[in-house]
């Protein structure tokens, strides 16, 4: 457990991680995020309680169902796909267990891809309504200024970064929207290596960072 986390999440934020609302690269950040963060993590289980109690005072729909169903499903259960068993956690990674099983594995699983200035990424797969990547910053570099036109949320993996308005660690997410301009830079000891989920492009100011986002996908 991380007990210096000093940015967390917004009660919004997690009651809609709760409620399953969420989109799915968001739902991974915030399972990232909670996996190391005791507060935030007391904070869903409370909204879960919550949520079990209101459920459980609906009044009752039963409907029945068709004679057979059961064994049918199970059939058709049967008759799938067989999965393949997950990797067993890496402990100790830089990588929280909900992030390790998206990756396949520890940061040696990574398929990293430069996008310029030492700076890589590598773009998770999740559902269509937004886009996860991880990001590894060089020591001391900086990210292209930019602004935003939706919601972004960055958690520090390892490292950390300062910008504009304050300085975030392992463990720390920073939260940003529309109104947010703000230029990332790694802290100077050590390279970061974040998560990054939005559910929109970056706005980058100058031309060489609009040429890239277009390879880059951000």
């Amino acid at each position: 457990m991380e007990q210096n986390i000093k940015h967390h999440l917004t009660d919004d934020i997690l009651m809609a991680y709760a409620a399953g609302t969420l989109p799915e690269a968001f739902n991974l950040l915030v399972a990232a995020h909670v996996s190391l963060c005791d507060a935030c993590r007391a904070e869903v289980e409370s909204y879960d309680a919550v949520g079990g109690e209101m459920l459980a005072q609906e009044p009752s729909n039963d409907i029945a169902l068709a004679p057979g169903s059961f064994a049918a499903t199970m059939a058709l259960i049967a008759g799938g796909p067989v999965d393949e068993a997950p990797k067993a956690r890496v402990r100790g990674s830089i990588l929280p267990g909900p992030l390790q099983d998206y990756v396949g594995g520890d940061l040696d699983s990574i398929k990293w891809r430069g996008i310029g200035l030492g700076v890589k990424q590598a773009i998770l797969p999740t559902s269509r309504d937004a886009s996860a990547r991880l990001l590894f910053i060089p020591a001391g570099a900086a990210m292209p200024d930019h602004g935003h036109q939706g919601n972004e949320m960055t958690m520090v993996l390892q490292g950390a970064f300062q910008d504009e308005d304050d300085y975030f660690a392992r463990g720390d997410v920073e939260v940003a929207d529309s109104d947010m301009h703000h230029t990332p830079v790694a802290d100077i000891h050590e390279d970061c290596i974040c998560l990054t989920v939005t559910d929109a492009p970056l706005r980058f100011q100058g031309l060489i960072p609009k040429i890239a986002q277009r390879f880059a996908r951000i």
